[in-house]
C-alpha cells in the first residue's frame, strides 16, 4: 500500500503518518527531511524531486507525509490512498502553537543533521513563522483538497478525510485490521 498523508502545517501529518507506517509495517518517508538543508535552506527542486522519486521507487509500499504540491506528479502517480488530516481551524492553530512553543523551549533539532530548530522569535515574531503559515494556508488547503477529491485526474486515488482525533484513531484501527 502507498499512502500520502496531507494537511495544513501543524495538523498532525507526521505523527499520523508515523503511526500508520508502524501499524502497517511500512517505511515512513517525511518530505520535510528531504526538503530542508542546514540553516533553513531549501533543497533545489531537481534534487528534492529526484530523491523523493528514488525513495518511492525503492519500496513496494510506504507512508509519505507532506504536501509539496510540486511533487504531485511523482507522489500521486502510483499512490493508493491520500489521507487528509482536516481538523478544524482552531484545533489546527492550537496544535501548531503548542508544537512551536514545545520545540522552541526544547531547542529540538527538527530534521537530523540540519541544525534547524524553531525559536520563539521565529515562531511568533517573524514573517517566516510556522504559525502564520498555518493561518494563511488552512483555508487554501481545504479548497485544494476538496477539489482534488472531485478531480477526474485523481480518480485512481482513494481519499480519506479525517476531521478529528477520534476519526484518526478509528482510521488507524481500521487499517490495522483491513485485509491487504
Amino acid at each position: 500500500m502507498k499512502i500520502n498523508v496531507v494537511g495544513t502545517s501543524g495538523s498532525g501529518k507526521t505523527t499520523l503518518a508515523r503511526r500508520l507506517a508502524e501499524a502497517l509495517s511500512l517505511p515512513h518517508i517525511e518530505m520535510d527531511v528531504l526538503h530542508w538543508l542546514p540553516d533553513w535552506q531549501e533543497k533545489p527542486d531537481d534534487q528534492f524531486l529526484a530523491e523523493l522519486a528514488s525513495l518511492l521507487e525503492a519500496s513496494p509500499g510506504w507512508v509519505l507525509d507532506g504536501n509539496y504540491d510540486r511533487s504531485r506528479p511523482i507522489k500521486w502517480q502510483e499512490v493508493d490512498l491520500v489521507v487528509w488530516v482536516d481538523y478544524g481551524f482552531w484545533q489546527t492553530i492550537s496544535q501548531v502553537v503548542s508544537r512551536a512553543v514545545r520545540r522552541a523551549w526544547s531547542k529540538q533539532e527538527l530534521w537530523p543533521g540540519t541544525g534547524n530548530r524553531e525559536s520563539f522569535r521565529q515562531s511568533f515574531f517573524s514573517r517566516h513563522s510556522i504559525i502564520l503559515w498555518s493561518i494563511k494556508t488552512w483555508r487554501r488547503n481545504r479548497v485544494r483538497y476538496l477539489s482534488d477529491m472531485q478531480n477526474a485526474q485523481y480518480q485512481h486515488i482513494r481519499f480519506v478525510q479525517l476531521r478529528s482525533h477520534s476519526e484518526a484513531e478509528a482510521f488507524i484501527r481500521s487499517m490495522q485490521t483491513a485485509p491487504d
